[in-house]
C-alpha cells in the first residue's frame, strides 16, 4: 500500500518511532494523519509542526479509540492504516504485581483489539486497509528481566498473526514491528548486556515500516539479525533457552561491575 493520499492514525504518536512515522508519512503523501497520544501535548506538537491533527488519547480506553475513529473518518474520510504503536515497559517476573500483569496486557493486547474492532466493520466494507501493531523483538525472543512485557508482546504478535488470517482475504493488510533497542525514551540502559544489537534511530525505524507497508510484508524488523536468532529458536529451543540464561547471568555480571 502506498502512503500517498491514505489517512492514518498513529497511537503513541508524540514522540519516538510513532512521530517519526508520523513525519515520514506526511512527507510522503498522506492526505491526512493523526497523532494520538496519552500525552495531549506532545501530540499537538508534533501536529502542530507537521501540519496534521493531534488527539488525546489513552489506548486502553475502547469507548475513546471508537470515537477517535468516527471523528476521524467525519471530517478525513475512510481510514486506512491503523498503526497501533503504544506501549511501555514493566520490570519483573511473575512476581510483578497483578496491576502491572494487567496494565501491560491492557496497553500490549486489548489496545489493537480496540483498535481492531473500530476501523475493521469500514475497512472490510470497502475491501481495502493496514492495520500495525508495535510488538518488540521480545515477543519473538524474550527480555530478560521483563517476563510481563515479553508475554504481552509475543501476545501481541499472535493476535497480528490471527487478524492477517481472518481477514487477509478481505482486502485487509496486516503488519507486525518487532523492533530491538531504538533511541527512543524505551531504549536499553545498557548497551553492553547482549540485550540488543545496536540502538538505531527512529528515523530509520519510520523508513522500514514504511518500505514494509509499500511491500505488504508481515513481519518489521529494525534489526536484520533478529530473524537469524528467531531461526535458531526454532530449530534447537533447549540450545536457545541456555544461551539466554547465559545473556541473563551476563546481564547480572555487569550490574554488579557497575
Amino acid at each position: 500500500m502506498d502512503i500517498k493520499d491514505r489517512v492514518a492514525i498513529i497511537t503513541g504518536g508524540g514522540g519516538g518511532i510513532g512521530s517519526a512515522t508520523a513525519r515520514k508519512w506526511v512527507a510522503e503523501g498522506a492526505r491526512g494523519v493523526v497523532v494520538a497520544d496519552y500525552d495531549e501535548k506532545a501530540a499537538h506538537l508534533v501536529a502542530d509542526e507537521l501540519g496534521c491533527v493531534g488527539a488525546r488519547l489513552d489506548v486502553t480506553d475502547e469507548q475513546a479509540i471508537a470515537e477517535l475513529v468516527e471523528e476521524t473518518e467525519t471530517t478525513l474520510g475512510p481510514i486506512d492504516i491503523f498503526f497501533s504503536n503504544a506501549g511501555a515497559g514493566v520490570e519483573g517476573g511473575v512476581e510483578a504485581s497483578n496491576e502491572a500483569w494487567q496494565a501491560q496486557w491492557e496497553l500490549h493486547v486489548m489496545s489493537h483489539v480496540y483498535a481492531a474492532r473500530a476501523v475493521l466493520p469500514s475497512m472490510t466494507a470497502r475491501g481495502d486497509g493496514y492495520l500495525i501493531h508495535t510488538a518488540s523483538a521480545a515477543g519473538l525472543l524474550a527480555a530478560v528481566g521483563s517476563t510481563p512485557y515479553s508475554v504481552t508482546k509475543a501476545a501481541c504478535i499472535k493476535l497480528a498473526e490471527a487478524l492477517a488470517i481472518t481477514h487477509g482475504d478481505d482486502g485487509i493488510k496486516v503488519s507486525v514491528l518487532c523492533p530491538q533497542g531504538v533511541n527512543t525514551a524505551m531504549a536499553p540502559k545498557q548497551l553492553g548486556d547482549g540485550g540488543t544489537d545496536g540502538i538505531v534511530e527512529a528515523d530509520y525505524v519510520a523508513d522500514v515500516i514504511t518500505e514494509a507497508v509499500q511491500e505488504e510484508r508481515f513481519l518489521i524488523l529494525s534489526h536484520p539479525e533478529v530473524k537469524t536468532y528467531t531461526e535458531r529458536k526454532a530449530a534447537d529451543p533447549d540450545r536457545w533457552l541456555k544461551g539466554m540464561r547465559r545473556l541473563r547471568q551476563r546481564s547480572f555480571d555487569l550490574l554488579e561491575g557497575a
